[in-house]
């Protein structure tokens, strides 16, 4: 019965059958946040953090081993204080038009939440990019001497204004200062509106440090995308060190970006004229955690937000390196580009896409329409190749002699169907990741019964659609 089907009735088979198989896979089959904290297993992550401190211990890149202690022993600039979970008082607070953030009494920014409708979980609550379950936190200084660490972990720090409102300014600073005993620790924090600030630490002496931009945010790490830390090298080379394969080995000079992030959201810290001496090392599960060397005084950029394009073009077109689609990023900013210009032209993400879609089909259709006429050309030849299959049935020799000999006669070629798609698989790939790691899709609205394009159909409208088509 199926050698009498079409080949369109094939091609409609499979596609239903392709279909019905993933829909079944993604509900019953596949493993959905395995391993990944998330918000609703905040205790979970707090643990697992806290055991990961003599973990990553043996794993330290040798840079950061220049403490009196033994290579063998974990340099206290890598290990957390046992009472920084419970020194985390708010000293400081600070509201903008797009976030508000609190800082605890060790110089940490304990949350950072995002305004706007946007920024929302299932339940209406602005999310928290930075939660206060968070055991690493943004801004953390780990002295490579033990006891200056450890008195560091004891010592609150004092504010100079306990309330920075920014709603009704651009720009805004608090100073942070802590008192050790033989060293006096000074933050000077700047923070704008949109979710960037820079940060200026001075130190009374000249001691080693390491400072952190925290862990990855853990709004939304799913088993879809990456997510972990992403350092942009001197020479402009991206290097992503996912979640589960930090190997403690990482160290790297110069570097431009360092980004901790998941699928939406970004914490990092930049510097595109000195540089960053960057370090990662290893927590519980292979994670990775970055940090970045200090100096007796250090002058860097901050971000902490979602990795919008145009936010962070806006602070620095450089930062849109922290926007990975993974091995087809080449391809993927180019089409997200275009999204983005289509966007601005139809003023609706959903028509942007739509519009995207026809203008590669149309780019791609000499490779489309190529292989359909080496399709077709084998269609109308399959009568004369099974004769040749009946005819030299026990000759396998004679039957490709004669096989390859009637494609030349007729000019068809049997990979001429297969190549041409083959081309276009990475252009396809390449707008599937862009849609599935572009924040601007969040909460964006399309037709009818389609109120995020972030999320998949919910009636399935879609899919059965363009299968039929």
């Amino acid at each position: 019965m199926i050698d009498k089907l079409s080949t369109q009735q094939r091609v409609l088979i499979a596609t239903v059958l392709s279909f019905l198989f993933f829909a079944f896979y993604d509900m019953y089959l596949m493993p959905k946040n395995a391993n990944i904290p998330n918000e609703t297993n905040s205790s979970t992550q707090k643990t697992s953090l806290q055991n990961s401190n003599n973990q990553s211990a043996n794993s330290a890149p040798e840079s950061i081993q220049t403490s009196s202690t033994s290579a063998s022993k974990a340099p206290d600039s890598i290990k957390e204080s046992k009472k920084s979970a419970e020194t985390n008082d708010v000293i400081a607070t600070v509201k903008a038009k797009d976030f508000s953030l609190s800082i605890d009494k060790l110089g940490r920014i304990e949350e950072f939440t995002l305004n706007g409708k946007k920024y929302t979980d299932d339940e209406g609550n602005h999310l928290a990019v930075i939660s206060k379950s968070a055991e690493v936190r943004p801004l953390e200084i780990r002295f490579s001497d033990a006891k200056l660490n450890e008195e560091a972990f004891e010592v609150p720090y004092s504010v100079d204004k306990k309330t920075l409102d920014l709603q009704s300014s651009k720009e805004g600073s608090i100073i942070l200062t802590q008192k050790l005993s033989q060293l006096t620790v000074k933050k000077i924090l700047s923070f704008k509106n949109d979710g960037s600030y820079s940060i200026k630490v001075e130190l009374s002496e000249d001691k080693e440090y390491y400072m952190t931009p925290g862990f990855r945010p853990n709004v939304l790490a799913d088993n879809y995308t990456v997510h972990g830390v992403l350092v942009k090298e001197p020479d402009d080379t991206v290097t992503i060190i996912k979640d589960g394969d930090a190997t403690g080995l990482e160290s790297i000079k110069g570097a431009k970006i360092v980004s901790a992030f998941d699928r939406y959201y970004s914490t990092a810290f930049y510097n595109f004229d000195k540089g960053l001496d960057v370090v990662i090392i290893k927590l519980k599960d292979d994670n990775p955690l970055a940090f970045v060397k200090g100096k007796k005084e250090l002058n860097i950029g901050g971000y902490i937000g979602p990795k919008e394009y145009k936010r962070l073009a806006n602070i620095d077109p450089r930062l849109t390196s922290i926007i990975e689609y993974g091995f087809f990023t080449f391809l993927a900013k180019p089409v997200f580009l275009l999204l983005s210009w289509l966007h601005g032209f139809f003023g609706n993400w959903g028509w942007a896409i739509v519009a995207t879609t026809l203008l590669i089909r149309l780019v791609l259709f000499p490779l489309t329409y190529k292989g359909m006429v080496s399709m077709n050309k084998l269609k109308e030849l399959s009568p004369k190749i099974k004769e040749l299959q009946q005819k030299y049935k026990g000759n396998p020799q004679k039957l490709n002699a004669h096989m390859m000999e009637l494609y030349k006669k007729h000019g068809a070629n049997p990979m001429g169907g297969c190549l041409p798609m083959i081309l276009q698989i990475p252009v396809f790939f390449a707008i599937y990741r862009v849609l599935l790691n572009a924040i601007e899709l969040k909460h964006a609205e399309w037709i009818l019964w389609i109120k995020d394009l972030s999320v998949m159909d919910p009636y399935y409208v879609l899919p059965v659609l363009m299968g039929i088509t």
